[in-house]
Parts: C-alpha cells; sequence; structure tokens
C-alpha cells in the first residue's frame, strides 16, 4: 500500500480555504506551478464569496502562464505575431520567402485575427476565414492556411496552446486546372520558340544571348528552382566519367532596392544537394563553363556585365517563348520544368526519391558532409530524365499517363506553389 497522497497535477490546486483577517476576508490554496513546485496562492476580499471569486480568477490567469510566460492562452493574437516574426528573421529561409511571410501576415492575416486573444481563435473559427477568403481567392486562402500553421506551430512550441486551431480545418481544393508536368509536345514547342526568338533576318539590335534557352534546359534536367539555376557557378560542377554532378548551395534572390543577388544558401537547409545531370542540360552546362576557365565562381549565367541575371527579366523573357510557341494562355511558368522533372523521378523510381531530388530530404543532405558525392548520388535519376525528355527521340511512355489524384497530392507536398517562381512579377 502506497503512503501519502496523491501528487497534484501540474496546474491544478487543493482546496481553497477562506479566513477572516481583521476587516478583510484571504483566501487561499496550493498550487502546483509549471515547473513542478508547490506555492501558496492569495486573494484578499470584501467578503468570502469575494475572496474566493478573486483567488478562482487568479488561478485561472495562473494556469494560462506555461512555458517561458511570453505567450499564453490570454495573450492578443498581435503578440504572438510579434514573436513570431522575431523568430523568423532567425530561420534558414530565403529572403523573398521571409519577405513573402511577412506581407501575408501584415495584410491578410493580422487584420483578420488582431482583435482576438489565442484562446479565443478556435478551429472554426479558422474555418470560416478560409472559406470567406477561398470565395475571393483559392491561392490567398492557401497562403493565409500556410502563414496561420506556422504562427500556431510556434505558439505550441511555446506551450501557449494545447493544440494548433488550424489543424482540422477543412482541406483547401486543388484547382481542376493545377500544373502538374509539361507534356513532351510542349517541351518542344517552347524549345523551338526559345531558338528561334528575336533570330528574324534583319531585326535590329543586339542577337539574344541564348541564357534563358540554355536555362530552361537545365531546369528541365535538374528539376533545381530557377534562383537555383541562375545561381549555379562552374565551381558547383563536377564533370567526372560517370557523369556531371552539380552542388545546390545557392539561390538567386530580388532584393527591394538592391536588384538581383547571389544568396550564399538556398531556400532552406534542405535544399544543398548534389544532382546527376542528364546528357541534354550536361551539354549545355559544358558549352557555358567553357569560356569561363578563369572565372569559377561567376554564375555561369550571367546579364552582359557579368553580374547575376534578375529573376524577373528571366520570366519575363519566358513568357515570350511562351506567346511564340502558341502557349501565352495555357498558365505555364518555370515552376512546371520542376514538376515536369520530379514526375519523371516518381515514375520511375518512386516519390522518396523525388522528394530527395527536389531537396525535401535533410537526411540525405546530412550524409553528403561525409560522403563524397559520386558516391551518394544516384546517377540512373539522370538515366531516366535523358531517355524521358531529351531532344531527339525523347521516350514518351514516363509522361503520358494522366497524373492520378494521389500522384498529385505527393507532388504538391514536395513542392508547394512558392513565391519564388509564381510568373506574374
Amino acid at each position: 500500500m502506497s503512503g501519502g497522497r496523491p501528487r497534484t497535477e501540474i496546474g491544478t490546486h487543493g482546496e481553497i480555504w477562506v479566513s477572516r483577517k481583521g476587516e478583510k476576508y484571504v483566501a487561499g490554496t496550493w498550487v502546483r506551478d509549471d515547473d513542478g513546485k508547490m506555492r501558496q496562492a492569495t486573494a484578499t476580499g470584501e467578503s468570502r464569496t469575494a475572496a474566493a471569486a478573486l483567488l478562482k480568477k487568479r488561478l485561472r490567469d495562473r494556469n494560462n502562464v506555461i512555458g517561458d510566460g511570453r505567450l499564453t492562452r490570454t495573450s492578443p493574437f498581435t503578440l504572438l505575431a510579434d514573436l513570431w516574426l522575431e523568430d523568423l528573421e532567425v530561420q534558414d529561409l530565403a529572403e523573398n520567402s521571409r519577405q513573402a511571410y511577412r506581407d501575408q501576415l501584415r495584410l491578410h492575416v493580422r487584420p483578420t485575427f488582431e482583435h482576438f486573444i489565442l484562446g479565443e481563435i478556435t478551429t472554426g473559427r479558422v474555418e470560416r476565414v478560409l472559406k470567406a477568403q477561398r470565395a475571393i481567392s483559392l491561392t490567398q486562402a492557401r497562403k493565409c492556411r500556410t502563414v496561420l500553421n506556422l504562427l500556431f506551430n510556434f505558439a505550441l512550441r511555446h506551450d501557449a496552446l494545447a493544440r494548433n486551431p488550424v489543424t482540422g480545418t477543412s482541406r483547401l481544393p486543388r484547382p481542376k486546372e493545377a500544373p502538374q508536368a509539361l507534356t513532351l509536345a510542349q517541351v518542344a514547342a517552347i524549345r523551338e520558340a526559345a531558338a528561334s526568338w528575336r533570330t528574324e533576318p534583319g531585326r535590329p539590335g543586339p542577337k539574344p544571348d541564348g541564357n534563358v534557352r540554355d536555362i530552361i534546359e537545365v531546369l528541365l534536367g535538374t528539376g533545381m528552382r530557377p534562383g537555383e539555376v541562375l545561381a549555379l557557378r562552374p565551381c558547383d560542377v563536377s564533370d567526372r566519367r560517370g557523369g556531371m554532378v552539380i552542388k545546390v548551395n545557392g539561390t538567386v534572390v530580388q532584393m527591394k532596392g538592391k536588384g538581383a543577388l547571389r544568396q550564399e544558401h538556398p531556400k532552406t537547409h534542405a535544399s544543398v544537394r548534389f544532382i546527376p545531370v542528364p546528357r541534354f542540360a550536361a551539354e549545355v552546362l559544358r558549352r557555358r563553363i567553357t569560356p569561363l576557365y578563369d572565372q569559377p565562381e561567376r554564375t555561369i549565367f550571367a546579364n552582359r556585365n557579368g553580374g547575376v541575371l534578375s529573376p524577373p527579366n528571366v520570366r519575363r523573357t519566358f513568357r515570350e517563348f511562351l506567346v511564340l510557341a502558341g502557349l501565352a494562355d495555357s498558365g505555364i511558368s518555370l515552376r512546371w520544368y520542376r514538376r515536369t522533372a520530379a514526375t519523371v523521378i516518381a515514375r520511375a523510381m518512386g516519390t522518396d526519391v523525388a522528394a530527395g531530388f527536389l531537396g525535401h530530404t535533410s537526411a540525405a543532405i546530412t550524409e553528403g558532409h561525409y560522403i563524397e558525392p559520386d558516391q551518394k548520388v544516384d546517377l540512373s535519376l539522370a538515366v531516366h530524365l535523358d531517355r524521358t525528355l531529351r531532344v531527339l527521340q525523347p521516350d514518351p511512355r514516363l509522361l503520358a499517363a494522366a497524373t492520378s489524384e494521389e500522384e498529385a497530392d505527393i507532388l504538391d507536398d514536395i513542392d508547394p506553389p512558392s513565391e519564388d517562381d509564381e510568373p506574374a512579377i
């Protein structure tokens, strides 16, 4: 038989007693705080009832102060937003992603919830907000849901809430026309347009430098983000007997007031990775790298002054390719190239391999610090990409099947829409 009374649970208190002290009444009890220690809590009132009521209110407020005490169930939403913004500054994110989150919070999320305390923001309330935004714009609702999820996960980490109210809201539908992958016919049409763009006899002005024409080949063959391709340097490329391998370790971002800059890390830490390059894309890179033998740290794709290319300018030129190819109203953007490569790998080798190929598995990156690239990289990925997407006699089998709902879900999970990749900027 065990001795002693049961241990008081954290956040609970014992029996409340009330005693008279002069002309006042004092209510008291013992409460077990979040640090596990028992402490006495008291309150004074004009009557027994008033003292006990005040003590109960103080106990409710006391039990809300958990974690580090900065955030509680009774904290205003604006405090959560401010603390999250502070934390955002030290996260391993591209600056463009940070700015997109800041803008979304400032323009849509904060105005909606600024008059609530955290405990008042329920799953039902978030559901109604998302449905209202969905009626205006599905894309806006998706972005709002993403930021709210980040905010309330932050609150969970600080023990301010017992659950994330975004969890349990209805899944936002995918538009029926959501892009999954380019068809081989579309790939061929855009290639032809890129090759003939501004090459008409007698056309005035400088001849095209072929930058964007070659960029889309590398995008198609590697599944990299556009900014990652723009950040590639000769020193990031290893061309060996077994095939070409590139290391993704940076991205180009467009900074307000500063223009295009090469950032010394990609979008996330997990995005640092090694990628095998299929032959059609490797030929493009070899041709581009050859004149840069004495400039190993200059970007392979550069403007006429040798500086990094501006992502908006690349997207603008690509849209001109689409017009020339008769695909202006297709909704195609540079992000379709990333999904096309991912679809080929997913159907040839499985979705887990495709996720790693896109840079969504941090375990592979950890191993990359200790294993030589050509030991770690599966070069067979490049074989499937080359067979399916090469210029001459591409094999249509992997892209021929209609995209299943399950595959579309997986592609959305491993490569969600990105602010950096949207075409209309």
